[in-house]
This record gives structure tokens, C-alpha cells and sequence, in this order.
């Protein structure tokens, strides 16, 4: 029997099924899901380096909802990588049966970033920064990629002109790429509270009530 898990209530099925949506839009790929200790960790890839030369930053938008047991009454446990659309398609399936367990589509071996661990441990804080700087982050990359890749353009040219803008450091934060206000704005985390930083070892965490986005930098860029 494969592997499923079952969430809390129909309002964190709905909550879910928003994010997988919203994650889909972004990335069309797959989706990380860790289940253990009564949580969901669902990882989205939403830049990735594609190739030795690719120097996008890696960033990961990260969601947990809350598991209960199985109907034997034992926690789910697993690690899988699944097509995002799948899992979708399944929740859909739950919604209409009024259920909410949800079992996992076939597990996809092709998603070089899920390699990637963030760590679970070691952060501490480093500062804070605010949703509309962000936003406005975001909101102008996405207007300069616009008009800088006209229709037709090759694979290779959107791919290095979106490096280019998302690698970029958002001013005042330096070790974070605007890559990060992207996924942010994109995934529906931005929203009135404060956007609080980690950081443990290569990592920065950009976390708000709605989720977090996770940003491993280059070794190059280690340094301070």
C-alpha cells in the first residue's frame, strides 16, 4: 500500500490545495513532501541552478500543516517527491468525497533540487525586513524580466535574463536575493505582520505567518 497522510479538517485541505495552486503557477514540476512528528513539510522548488553555469540562487518556498493519525492510528512517515499537478488532482478527489486523507500519486526521481536539505536546526535570528519591500522587490523584477524577453526569445536568454534580475541582493539585505521577495509575493506569504530572518550556515530563512522561503547561497558568496 502506498504512502498518504491525512490533515486535520477540510479548512487545512482548502489551505493546502491554495498553496499547491499558487506553487504550480510557479514551478509546473514537482513537490517535496516530509511527513513526520505529526507535520507536513511541503517543499517548492522556485529558482534552482539549472547547469554549472546557472548561477540562480536556489529557493525553496516552504509550508507545514498538521497531520493526525491514520485510521490504524499510527503517524505518517515519509519522504517523497511527487508531480505537483497529481497532488492537486488528488485533493480535489478529497474534497469531493468529504475526506481528508489523501494518498500520494507515483513518486518522480527527476527533481535534482529535492537533494537540496534545508536544515531543520541551528538558526538564529539575523534581522527583519517588511512585506511591502518585498512586494515592491518582487513586483519590479517581475516587470523587468517582462520587458526584457520579448516574445519568441530563446530557453537559454530567459533563462540567463531571470538569473540576472533574481540573483540580484535586495538593497539593505544583502545576503538575501530578490529571488526571495519573488517566491514570497508568489506563494501568498506576504500579508500585514513582520518578516523575520534566520540564518545557519549557507542558509537564510525569510518566515511569516503564511510560510517560509528558504535561500541557499553560493559558496562565493559566503563571506562577510
Amino acid at each position: 500500500m502506498g504512502a498518504s497522510f491525512t490533515l486535520a479538517d477540510s479548512q487545512t485541505l482548502e489551505d493546502l490545495q491554495v498553496f499547491l495552486a499558487r506553487a504550480a503557477r510557479i514551478e509546473e514540476g514537482s513537490v517535496r513532501l516530509i511527513a513526520g512528528s505529526g507535520v507536513l513539510a511541503v517543499y517548492i522548488a522556485v529558482f534552482y541552478p539549472q547547469g554549472l553555469l546557472d548561477e540562480s540562487p536556489t529557493v525553496l518556498g516552504l509550508r507545514t500543516v498538521a497531520l493526525v493519525p491514520g485510521a490504524d492510528g499510527t503517524a505518517d512517515t515519509f519522504d517523497a517527491v511527487v508531480p505537483v499537478r497529481s497532488l492537486l488532482g488528488r485533493i480535489d478527489t478529497a474534497k469531493t468525497t468529504g475526506s481528508t486523507a489523501i494518498s500520494l500519486p507515483m513518486e518522480v526521481n527527476t527533481a535534482t533540487w529535492a537533494a537540496i536539505s534545508p536544515p531543520k536546526g541551528g538558526w538564529h535570528a539575523s534581522g527583519s525586513t517588511t512585506a511591502p519591500v518585498l512586494d515592491a522587490v518582487a513586483r519590479s523584477g517581475i516587470d523587468e524580466v517582462a520587458a526584457a524577453i520579448p516574445t519568441g526569445t530563446g530557453e537559454q536568454i530567459v533563462r540567463r535574463v531571470r538569473s540576472e534580475v533574481w540573483s540580484r541582493p535586495i538593497p539593505g539585505l544583502e545576503h538575501v536575493p530578490a529571488g526571495a521577495g519573488f517566491a514570497a509575493l508568489g506563494l501568498g506569504f506576504l500579508g500585514d505582520d513582520e518578516v523575520r530572518i534566520f540564518e545557519t550556515g549557507p542558509w537564510t530563512r525569510l518566515t511569516t505567518q503564511r510560510g517560509h522561503v528558504l535561500v541557499k547561497r553560493k559558496a562565493w558568496t559566503l563571506a562577510r
